[in-house]
């Protein structure tokens, strides 16, 4: 069972309070987000499109709208090499209907996640020359591929680069890094070390969303017209997992605005198909329902059809594309369950479970689910986890992380058991030879320094807050915090020894309970577990009794006592609206 614990940094909340107007609570939550200082917390609690840094700012940026706005002038064919997640997606419409804007000869290629894996290469290199490209602009990709933009420029390519992720580097003497930047003629990436953008966290859409920006600026066209891309700077903000701090918060809180009123006739039908109102979809909805649907597409066919979602020109079509996502998405869960329950076996099974760095391998599972599959062990078992699956090029695989191990730095360490590797401290992709498949485990092991105390599951409080403190003006408060994500996640609040007076298990899957629930005060509430309903019911057996479970499902008090992590909402029903609070964890 996960550790519970508070967190204890300091701050004059009560001061903090007054200061902004806000609740002590609300001020605490700030503190544990590390948002300190009057102009941090105004960012925070503002946001908006003045918090937005210039895009001028990022290396090369300048050099890489010249070398478009000359290629447009002279009419050269401009080729976009995007990726096939959200990120890739989105990132490639926004420069590739952009440039349509400004008139340009422009076309786009998106790497088959299957058979070209991720990123430019050698094959999109030589058919961008075969096809009579004068520039490849990528996106989203980019930053590792020095020996295929070389190949690009012996070809006579110009190359512009925009990406966000890590640049690959090696240790020279005395452990210091040297970058290997590619040699293309600009290179646009927040992350290269020289960079003196004030923000290094954004996403591949983001960067082309800042490049689109000061490309219209040049050209005299207005800056609402740029702007409306930041929906799509937003989607892909969220879908590639950002941390929701400084400018990403500021953008994805604009962002998401302007998705809730959004003209893009595909998203509008995305939205439709998944039973979504606009004006109704927050940060959860494009991480877990709209987003899973781009994504579909390039795992389990072609990104293109999801380019071609948002490029849709009339509903017909738009709903159409919508209706295919979904059900390609549908099918990418199911096989997903299955993938999962294979790992997990695998590892209570196989003699992995002692690892702290957990490798499975699934020979047969579809390389697309990889990272999925990774992200859902990681979760229960606390670890890194790296899946792998078979190719037909040899071994690839996904990795997911926990916040104490950089698997892009681990995998340094060893690179030279792969083929390619790339990506973040928290996420990373690989190809290997199948022979290397034991010695990577082996050398994850080996050398790293995580401890038993890493690997236990920690909920950390935010606030200790009782039930009787929950009113509806906290609650419409805590809204201000929104969007939730990474590096902003929803506030942890924990009450102990609140008093279960009933409880019915609701759900055609049995995986609801509600409760009546009595705070120590006397404050009574209803509170809703979703999740495992009968794990719930044998947990509560287990430590109340039989009979104690069932005089609580009879309406009657069984002596049942819990302490609950939970987060309070406001419950409208039959235009009634009621104070409930919505069940995390229980003990």
């Amino acid at each position: 069972m996960e550790k519970w614990v508070v967190a204890a940094k300091k701050a004059d909340f009560k001061g903090i309070g007054q200061r902004f107007g806000i609740d002590q609570v609300t001020a605490r939550i700030l503190r544990n987000r590390d948002i300190v200082g009057e102009e941090a917390i105004g960012e925070y609690l503002c946001g908006g499109l003045s918090y937005l840094h210039n895009p001028r700012e990022m290396k090369d940026m300048e050099r890489a709208v010249g070398i478009l706005k000359e290629k447009l002038r002279e009419g050269k064919k401009i080729r976009i090499l995007g990726d096939y997640d959200i990120d890739g997606i989105q990132s490639v419409y926004i420069l590739y209907s952009a440039l349509l804007r400004c008139q340009g000869t422009v076309d786009y290629a998106i790497p088959h996640r299957i058979t070209d894996g991720y990123g430019i290469n050698e094959r999109l290199v030589r058919q961008a020359a075969e096809d009579g490209v004068d520039t490849i602009l990528t996106c989203d990709n980019g930053i590792a591929a020095w020996q295929e933009i070389a190949l690009a420029k012996e070809l006579g390519l110009t190359v512009v680069v925009t990406d966000h992720h890590e640049v690959p580097y090696r240790e020279g003497e005395g452990g210091a890094r040297e970058y290997q930047v590619p040699a293309a003629d600009a290179v646009v990436n927040p992350k290269q070390p020289d960079c003196p953008y004030p923000f290094r966290e954004l996403c591949g859409a983001a960067v082309a969303f800042k490049l689109v920006q000061t490309l219209y600026e040049d050209l005299g066209f207005p800056q609402e017209e740029a702007l409306g891309y930041l929906e799509n700077a937003a989607f892909a903000t969220i879908g590639d997992v950002m941390p929701l701090i400084g400018e990403n918060r500021s953008l994805v809180k604009e962002g998401l605005k302007s998705l809730n009123r959004t003209k893009n006739l595909g998203m509008r039908a995305l939205a439709i198909r998944n039973k979504l109102a606009l004006g109704e979809i927050k940060a959860y909805h494009v991480g877990f329902v709209l987003g899973p649907c781009l994504n579909a597409s390039g795992r389990l066919d072609t990104a293109k059809r999801a380019l071609e979602l948002l490029l849709a020109e009339d509903e017909y079509r738009a709903a159409e594309y919508a209706g295919e996502l979904y059900d390609l998405n549908a099918s990418r869960k199911e096989m997903t369950e299955q993938g999962v329950e294979q790992a997990k076996a695998l590892i209570e099974e196989g003699g992995l479970k002692g690892d702290k760095v957990l490798v499975v391998f699934l020979p047969g599972c579809h390389e697309s689910l990889a990272g999925i599959i990774a992200g859902r062990i990681r979760e229960q078992y606390h670890r890194p986890v790296f899946v792998l699956t078979e190719g037909e090029e040899g071994v690839k695989g996904s990795g997911r992380s926990i916040e104490q191990y950089s698997m892009y730095e681990e995998m340094t360490k060893c690179k030279e058991l792969f083929t390619k590797y790339g990506g973040h401290p928290m996420a990373a992709g690989l190809s290997l030879p199948k022979e290397n498949v034991g010695l990577f485990r082996q050398r994850l092991n080996e050398n790293t320094l995580l401890t038993e105390e890493d690997l236990q599951g920690k909920i950390v409080i935010d606030v200790p807050m009782p039930l009787d403190y929950i009113t509806k003006p906290l609650v419409e408060e805590l809204k201000r915090l929104e969007p939730f994500g990474k590096s902003n996640e929803k506030p942890v609040f924990a009450d102990k020894d609140i008093h279960i007076l009933s409880l019915r298990v609701l759900g055609k899957n049995r995986n609801v309970c509600r409760m009546q629930a009595e705070s120590r005060g006397g404050r009574r509430m209803d509170a809703i577990y979703f999740g495992h309903a009968e794990e719930f019911l044998a947990y509560l057996e287990g430590k109340f009794g039989e009979q104690a479970v069932r005089l609580a499902m009879e309406g009657q008090d069984g002596g049942i006592f819990l302490s609950f992590i939970y987060y309070p909402e406001i419950n409208v029903y039959q235009g009634a609206e009621s104070l409930q609070i919505v069940v995390r964890h229980y003990r």
